[in-house]
């Protein structure tokens, strides 16, 4: 499998957006006692990491799978927080 199919199956898997945008909904709620970028690193590095160890696949090493997780999770973070930070000015507004 070549990395650009790895990559779009990454983007479109559910269990893997459900986690992040519980990562999202998670990181401000505990905004306060936590702080925001240590909890969002580690949480894109898990995801990155317990999804291809819990669900290998044949064809792509873990490391590559891996490496192509905390890219895709990356940006899918980056999505969602955006989001949700429009979401709180409008509501605010």
């Amino acid at each position: 499998m070549d990395i650009s199919t790895l990559m779009v199956e990454q983007f479109t898997d559910i269990f893997r957006l459900g986690l992040l945008a519980g990562l999202i909904y998670t990181t401000e709620r505990t905004r306060q006692q936590t702080g925001v970028l240590l909890p969002l690193i580690a949480g894109v590095v898990f995801v990155a990491v317990i999804i291809p160890s819990t669900m290998p696949r044949p064809d792509v090493s873990l490391w590559q799978a891996v490496a192509a997780g905390v890219a895709v999770n990356a940006v899918i973070v980056a999505v969602f927080w955006l989001a949700w930070q429009a979401v709180s000015r409008a509501r605010r507004s």
